[in-house]
């Protein structure tokens, strides 16, 4: 899985993160045995779908979420999840919006408030986040109309109230190009 990528300032390393555009955040001072060595953060932004970047994304997502969840259990508010993913995001470097407000566009009129999204990650990738026993058929169907209001393609449906959280992870993708969904030969 990709992390961010540090360099010291003697030498850059080559990003490795191919579709992703790469831009210096901040000089971190890092203490190693009473030294302080001064890096760069390199932070990805504007995920191109295109290349693969929205699946680096979505396994740091995975990543965190299950971190969190091994750590934490299940059976706290959905509200807790979001604010511990969230925080696990932006820590390892990715851009994180909360509660983004998605308009909902009926007869051409806007109207301000249809949902909120509970995060959207490097604004390529929407997560739905749950914390129930188990998901119902709605959830599914819920987050592909989310990805289709918020013009977004991909999203995760992600439940807390699982015992395992692998149990409760839910990708989907809205919009495939055509030609780029698997068939089955059943002959």
């Amino acid at each position: 899985m990709a992390r961010p990528m540090l360099t010291s300032a003697v030498g850059a390393l080559e990003p490795r993160l191919a579709g992703f555009r790469i831009s210096v955040a901040e000089d971190v001072p890092l203490e190693s045995s009473g030294k302080t060595v001064h890096t760069q953060l390199w932070r990805w932004s504007r995920v191109d779908c295109r290349s693969g970047g929205v699946n680096e994304v979505t396994g740091a997502i995975l990543d965190s979420a299950l971190r969190i969840h091994r750590a934490i259990g299940p059976g706290l508010l959905e509200s807790v999840y979001e604010v511990l993913l969230a925080r696990e995001l932006r820590k390892s470097g990715l851009e994180v919006r909360t509660q983004e407000p998605i308009p909902v566009w009926i007869d051409s009129e806007r109207i301000e408030i249809g949902f909120r999204a509970d995060l959207i990650v490097e604004g390529a990738v929407l997560v739905e986040l749950k914390s129930v026993a188990k998901l119902a058929p709605v959830h599914s169907k819920q987050l592909l109309t989310y990805l289709r209001l918020s013009r977004l393609r991909v999203g995760l449906l992600l439940n807390f109230g699982e015992c395992l959280l692998k149990d409760g992870i839910t990708r989907i993708v809205n919009d495939l190009p055509e030609g780029s969904i698997p068939t089955v030969d059943r002959s």
